[in-house]
């Protein structure tokens, strides 16, 4: 066994009594198939392809425990203010736990279960159960077994068909403890023809923790989310969200990922498409000093006449790290798949690094697909025009970079989201672009 790893397997067994779902057979044995996959093989390596940009070394050099019995949370409202839509439902998750306290689901239709998933678990077990590890299994990689065996709660959120939904669930984490895991495990599930907005937002403390997060989406047939990622941790936190979708006939779903924090982040997000299903990925990874910024998508064309569509943006500075890792795997039977894939990167310092590798795996015949990548400054003629129109040349450079972000910024529907996110931009770069 990995060295790293003793500290965590030795404390499992007294915190095993404490997790969610004792009673539930099925859920014992995911969790100790998770935790023998773990012992083998611990956190992902740079050994593994899909990491092999990204080494956790210093995770390993540190050990974080997770907060076992849920406190009375003790938050500054006015810090959360900048995290927090005010037309939207929230859940709350405090150190990895459903706070009731905190979260506001007013106005709700009673048709749409909400519960945090330790009570989920009890009191809905054979619902959980219908869904819980069909997106996701613990092979995908040591993340998604840690996940599986640690996890302490989350939220179950269950939308009946026909529903459509006026306003954003947001689920906020927040982790206030130095030194503490937050695993959390939801489930998003929308019946046939039924809409939602659904919110992700991850803040925490200015201390070193680490945040390990799954999230399952299950869009039936012909309905429509629209997920968003706002990635806002501490700058010495650990951060790993996975997103894993499965999409039915007809089904659409678009996510914005938004990547502003953490010391080393990695966000995951895959969907399987269902045949005439429609997929869009955004995302906007932003990184300063020393931060190392993860990025991997994988699209399953597995039925025919599906279209996906990416485009990731980062923007590096100082010793920073970007990575983006787009894969489309068109499957034989997937025949009119429309696909396209673009990754376009800036630099703003000679020592900021950019990894990217788009893949395409095709395996039919009667497809249209295509990728494109960009690694750059900014255009010295753009600057020069800027400034033949009086504009002096850092206010030029300024302007530029906040304009190449704020394109994708600019794909947020939702016109809360999108102020809060100018802000968050802003206050990213303060020092680049005011």
């Amino acid at each position: 066994m990995n060295t790293a790893l003793n500290p965590y397997m030795a404390a499992y067994p007294a915190l095993a009594a404490a997790l969610p779902g004792q009673a539930l057979a099925w859920l014992q044995d995911i969790r100790a198939d998770a935790l023998v996959r773990f012992s083998s093989h611990g956190f992902p390596s740079a050994r593994e392809e899909d990491w092999r940009y990204t080494n956790l070394a210093a995770l390993a050099k540190q050990t974080f425990a997770p907060v076992v019995a849920a406190a009375e949370p003790i938050i500054d409202a006015e810090w959360l203010k900048p995290y927090q839509l005010a037309d939207a439902w929230s859940l709350v998750l405090v150190d990895g736990h459903f706070c009731a306290a905190l979260s506001c689901t007013d106005g709700l239709p009673e048709s749409v279960q909400v519960l945090g998933m330790a009570d989920a678990l009890q009191t809905h077990g054979g619902q959980v159960a219908a869904y819980f590890g069909k997106a996701v299994d613990s092979a995908e990689h040591g993340f998604i077994a840690f996940n599986n065996a640690w996890f302490t709660d989350g939220v179950f959120v269950d939308i009946p068909a026909q529903l459509v939904l006026d306003k954003p669930i947001q689920c906020l984490h927040i982790v206030t403890q130095a030194g503490a895991v937050a695993a959390t495990r939801n489930l998003l599930v929308l019946g046939a023809n039924a809409s939602a907005q659904w919110l992700e937002t991850f803040v925490g403390a200015e201390v070193a923790y680490l945040s390990a997060a799954v999230t399952e989406a299950f869009v039936g047939q012909n309905a429509s989310l629209t997920a968003y990622k706002v990635q806002c941790e501490s700058a010495q936190a650990y951060h790993f969200g996975g997103l894993y979708v499965q999409q039915a006939r007809d089904a659409r779903f678009n996510q914005h990922n938004f990547a502003f924090g953490g010391l080393l982040a990695r966000s995951d997000i895959r969907t399987d498409l269902g045949q005439g299903s429609e997929c869009e990925l955004n995302g906007l990874y932003l990184g300063v000093k020393r931060q190392h910024i993860d990025n991997h998508t994988r699209i399953n064309h597995t039925q025919p006449h599906a279209s996906s569509r990416q485009l990731y943006k980062g923007v590096l500075d100082g010793r920073a790290r970007g990575v983006f890792q787009g894969r489309v795997v068109v499957a034989e039977q997937a025949q009119k798949t429309d696909s396209d894939m673009n990754n376009r990167n800036l630099l703003l310092s000679p020592d900021a690094e950019v990894d990217t590798k788009p893949q395409l795996e095709i395996y039919a015949d009667d497809v249209k697909c295509g990728h494109g990548v960009t690694i750059g400054q900014l255009d010295e003629k753009s600057v020069f025009y800027l400034q033949s129109r009086c504009i002096d040349e850092e206010t030029a450079r300024n302007m530029l970079t906040f304009a190449f972000a704020n394109e994708m910024v600019d794909k947020v529907a939702n016109e809360e989201l999108k102020i809060q996110l100018q802000g968050l931009l802003l206050k990213k770069f303060s020092s680049v672009i005011l």
